[in-house]
């Protein structure tokens, strides 16, 4: 079971790569600046992201 440190690393690295894929300056650390449309657009892309995971996961294991 991975540790809380190591859960948190990997949904940043989501977020970071999910950020750089809607085009939005995402910085480690504070982000008030950004909005509500940015942050939204961030928070889908990571969804969209990993329900892809998920399935390409599943279809590979179900073969």
């Amino acid at each position: 079971m991975s540790s809380n440190k190591q859960t948190k690393a990997a949904l940043n690295s989501i977020k970071m790569q999910a950020a750089s894929e809607v085009g939005v300056p995402l910085n480690n650390g504070y982000n008030g600046d950004l909005t509500a449309k940015q942050a939204g657009s961030i928070g889908g892309q990571m969804v969209k992201d990993m329900i892809m995971s998920y399935t390409q996961q599943n279809n590979s294991s179900s073969k």
